[in-house]
């Protein structure tokens, strides 16, 4: 596991690298621009809940986990645009939640239960790396577009559930690819500033895409409203609202235990955020 996320960390850290290279290695004979992305704002999450096992607990994060707060909220990414028609797009969104609570109630994780009146750490990480294609159906010169594709994501995901005093602790996690369908809008006003949504999203009983046979139903939507008020030929800041929500619920056919293999695990996550787009390869023409 820690191989694989190691991987992952350098495919991204190679995929910001070939996005922030000059224009010496992107030439105009090939119509390609590069378009970097960041945005840092905060995360509040809205409804959140997870079961392990079905005699587990459902357990609320916001009542009873500590997610009643606002979090750090980051992502980057890299675009690569060619001949009018195609883009090409990496992305990098962590997603970190370390909480600490005191339990009024008892929570069975997994089979162990952590017991009332006693201290509970918890973490919920659910980073991920995504690769996405659009086909730019409308795109004009004042930068308008309508554009459709897909995505694949890589989901990390680590969940823990620790007792304070360090004898307890339950740990799931989980590495997976998941299909989306992508889609993205921009319109330009009169005074240049401009409005924009995008959306990743994917519902669909897991199996009967990947083959497997657990029986889980997955679900996932990532989408944002933006507003960006152009800094100048080649930057854009913008101000984003995004709503991350989905999860999934079902048995693993692979499970070793403890439990029975059973998760559920739904959330809603809004984050507003500061943003910047800018061209990399500053200004070759279309």
């Amino acid at each position: 596991m820690k191989n694989i996320s190691r991987l992952s960390q350098l495919l991204f850290i190679l995929c910001l690298t070939v996005s922030l290279l000059s224009p010496s290695l992107v030439s105009a004979e090939h119509k390609l621009k590069v378009f970097t992305t960041g945005e840092l704002g905060m995360l509040v999450p809205a409804s959140h809940t997870i079961q392990f096992d079905k005699a587990g607990t459902v357990f609320n994060y916001i009542e009873d986990g500590g997610q009643d707060n606002a979090f750090v909220f980051a992502r980057v990414q890299a675009e690569i645009r060619a001949q009018k028609r195609h883009s090409v797009i990496f992305l990098y969104q962590p997603l970190n939640l370390d909480t600490k609570v005191y339990l009024n109630e008892d929570v069975i994780v997994d089979e162990a239960t952590f017991s009332a009146d006693t201290s509970l750490d918890l973490r919920y990480g659910f980073d991920f790396y995504r690769a996405s294609y659009l086909y730019h159906f409308k795109r004009n010169k004042s930068g308008d577009e309508l554009s459709f594709g897909g995505s694949i994501q890589l989901r990390n995901a680590t969940i823990d559930f620790n007792s304070g005093d360090g004898n307890l602790r339950r740990s799931n996690r989980d590495l997976g690819i998941v299909p989306l369908f992508k889609f993205r809008w921009k319109k330009h006003m009169a005074d240049s500033t401009w409005f924009g949504a995008e959306m990743d999203g994917m519902y669909a009983p897991v199996k009967y895409i990947n083959g497997s046979d657990s029986d889980v139903v997955g679900a996932i939507i990532d989408v944002s409203l933006r507003y960006g008020i152009p800094l100048d030929q080649h930057k854009d800041l913008f101000f984003n609202l995004r709503w991350i929500g989905g999860g999934a619920e079902g048995t693993s056919s692979d499970n070793q235990g403890p439990g029975d293999g059973f998760t559920a695990n739904w959330l809603n996550f809004v984050s507003f955020s500061l943003g910047l787009t800018w061209e990399a390869t500053g200004g070759l023409n279309e």
